[in-house]
Order: structure tokens, then C-alpha cells, then sequence
């Protein structure tokens, strides 16, 4: 296949990559907005459903185009078409909740955007084949799995002010950690990935791994994948957008830090890759601010039906209402009275009584 034919196609394949991932993003928040709130029992319901399911396949799918294209591409390219997934993401889901993408949320988006493609474009990749060693995986693995517990359990989303605050402030921030929890778990299950393809084809530094520590990675691996799909869940229950945009940030952040830190990627500009990078992350991070205000105003609200004829009819005065009588009060009882006898329109008058005959 020539270059120009094997650029195209993972373009085509990240495209499709970054549809799957909107999409499976969408279904999630649908049914994190629908489902009941985290308890005993709530993951029961949620496997139950045939909405996770499909979010789940999304999921793969997209990954597998990734993948697919990261055959075909390089990975400059191909890592910043997948930051498409918030693009696409955030009109679909105005559409599902049948409102307009309101411009506070195309500027969050398209600074989020611009945030996370000079991050990656800050990146150079490492050599061909380079990956962790075993001994490193498992460190790294161990470091994440405390980090992943302190921001799920709410200890690095929100201090003292966000507890005191608001509920709707404390729960957008313990989705924006659930969210960042997620990308990492995703960037380091790929960092994992990496280990794991070495591991099974002899090429890790140092001596051969027995099949007990491929085992252990390829448990590591699958734990992160469900972990980062379930807390990406949990993350959309306080919205779409903002969350998503979190993850879409977190999991290169991730894979970046693993890849300057321990597999010998350096930076494109050399000195400057440093503040040039910070740059970028203040303007994704300004993104997934206004992300996180630029949901549906007020006014764009459907009213009720019924607020709306109550307030276009004239309001009566309210009737009075005298109160009952006692019961002792017999007026309020009346009964009614016999009808009069007929009088006789004659009286007989009656005969003296006769003498007596003796008399």
C-alpha cells in the first residue's frame, strides 16, 4: 500500500475511531441521566440494561479502529483525530436531549480541542518496540490503582468549600475526578497494552517473563479497561460534555507522563516543549471551564403546559365559605311541623239533658 493510500485510510479509520467513541460517550450519559443513583444493587441494574451493552460494543469498536489506524498512521496524526470525539460527541447529544449547542459550549469544546492536539503534537513518540519493563509495569500499575482510588472517592475532585457548598457544585466536581480517573485508567491500560505485546513477543529488556507475570499484566489490563469504562459511567452522570472532555485530556496526559518519564520520549521543541505544553493544558483546562458552564440556559427551557395556561387565564378571587353550624343550633335541623286537623263547618248542638221522670 503507498504512503499517500495508508494516510487516507487512518484518517478514515480514526474518523470512524472518534464516531464510535462519540456515540458510545452519548449512550452512557443518556443512561447515567435515566438510571437510579449509586447504591447497592446499582451495577446489577446497570449490566441489566441493553443500553450499557451497546455502549460497551461502542466502545470496542471504536478502539479497534483505533488501533486499526495507528497501523495505517503515524501517530501525530491519528492521536488528534480521535480529539474529534468531543465535536461529534456534543451535537449528538443536544440533538438526544433535543436542544441547541449553545456557543459557551462550541468555544469550551474548540479550546479543549486546540488544548489537547498541542499537547500530543508537543509529544514525540519513543523508538519502535519501546515499552515498560515488568518490574516498571507493575509500579506504575500500583501508583495509578491509589491515584484512581483518592479521585473516585471524591478526596482530590473537592475540598472542604465544594462539601459545603452546593449539591450541584460537589457533584460536578466528583464527576470531573471520576473523569480524570477514567483517562488515566485508559492511558495506563494502554501503557500496559504496550508491555503486554512485548511480554508475549520476547522483546522486553531484561530476562524472559514465565507465563504467570503475562498473566498478571493481561489481569492489570482488563482491570483498567472495566474500571475506567465504569467510572467514565459515573462521570456522565454530571453531564456530557465537561466530563468528556476531562477524560479526552487525561488519558494522553497519562500516557505522556509514562512516555517522557520512563520510556525516553522527549519533547518536539526541546526547551520550549515545556511552557509550550503548559500553555496548552491552561487552554484546555479554560475549555473544560466552559464546559462545564455552558449548559442550557434557563430560558431555552420547554415550560410545563400547565404553568403556562395557569398564568394566561384571569385568577378568580377565592370564594368564601361560611362554616357549618353547630350541631346544637336545631335552626339547622329544620323539621316541619304536622298539618292542622280539619275543624267540622258545624257544631250539634247538644240536647239538655230530660228530666228525670221521678223528678
Amino acid at each position: 500500500m503507498s504512503p499517500v493510500a495508508g494516510t487516507v485510510l487512518a484518517v478514515l479509520l480514526s474518523l470512524v475511531s472518534a464516531a464510535g467513541y462519540a456515540l458510545a460517550a452519548v449512550a452512557q450519559a443518556r443512561l447515567a441521566a435515566s438510571s437510579a443513583p449509586a447504591g447497592r444493587g446499582a451495577l446489577r441494574a446497570l449490566l441489566a440494561r441493553g443500553q450499557w451493552w451497546w455502549a460497551v460494543g461502542l466502545n470496542a469498536a471504536g478502539a479497534l479502529a483505533h488501533v486499526a489506524a495507528l497501523h495505517y498512521g503515524p501517530l501525530t496524526l491519528v492521536q488528534p483525530l480521535g480529539a474529534l470525539t468531543l465535536v461529534a460527541a456534543l451535537p449528538l447529544g443536544a440533538y438526544c436531549a433535543r436542544r441547541r449547542v449553545t456557543r459557551t459550549e462550541w468555544r469550551g469544546a474548540l479550546l479543549t480541542l486546540g488544548g489537547l492536539v498541542g499537547l500530543v503534537a508537543m509529544t514525540g513518540p519513543a523508538e519502535p518496540g519501546e515499552a515498560l519493563s515488568l518490574r516498571e509495569a507493575l509500579i506504575v500499575a500500583a501508583a495509578t490503582a491509589l491515584l484512581i482510588a483518592a479521585l473516585a472517592s471524591g478526596r482530590l475532585s473537592h475540598g472542604r468549600g465544594a462539601e459545603g457548598g452546593s449539591a450541584s457544585g460537589g457533584k460536578g466536581g466528583r464527576g470531573l475526578g471520576h473523569a480524570t480517573a477514567s483517562g488515566i485508567a485508559s492511558g495506563v491500560g494502554s501503557a500496559l497494552t504496550q508491555t503486554l505485546t512485548a511480554a508475549l513477543a520476547l522483546e522486553l529488556p531484561g530476562k524472559e517473563p514465565v507465563w504467570w507475570q503475562t498473566a498478571v499484566l493481561a489481569v492489570l489490563i482488563s482491570g483498567f479497561a472495566v474500571g475506567g469504562l465504569l467510572l467514565s459511567q459515573a462521570a456522565y452522570r454530571g453531564g456530557l460534555a465537561a466530563p468528556l472532555a476531562v477524560v479526552n485530556l487525561s488519558n494522553p496526559a497519562a500516557a505522556a507522563i509514562i512516555g517522557v518519564a520512563l520510556l525516553g520520549e522527549t519533547f518536539r521543541a526541546g526547551a520550549w516543549g515545556w511552557p509550550i505544553a503548559a500553555g496548552a493544558s491552561l487552554v484546555a483546562a479554560r475549555g473544560v471551564v466552559l464546559l462545564t458552564k455552558g449548559g442550557a440556559p434557563a430560558s431555552e427551557a420547554t415550560p410545563v403546559p400547565s404553568t403556562v395556561m395557569a398564568e394566561s387565564r384571569p385568577v378568580s378571587p377565592p370564594r368564601t365559605v361560611s362554616p357549618p353550624r353547630p350541631a346544637t343550633d336545631l335552626s339547622a335541623f329544620p323539621v316541619p311541623l304536622p298539618a292542622p286537623l280539619p275543624l267540622p263547618l258545624s257544631v250539634p248542638e247538644v240536647e239538655p239533658a230530660r228530666a228525670s221522670a221521678h223528678g
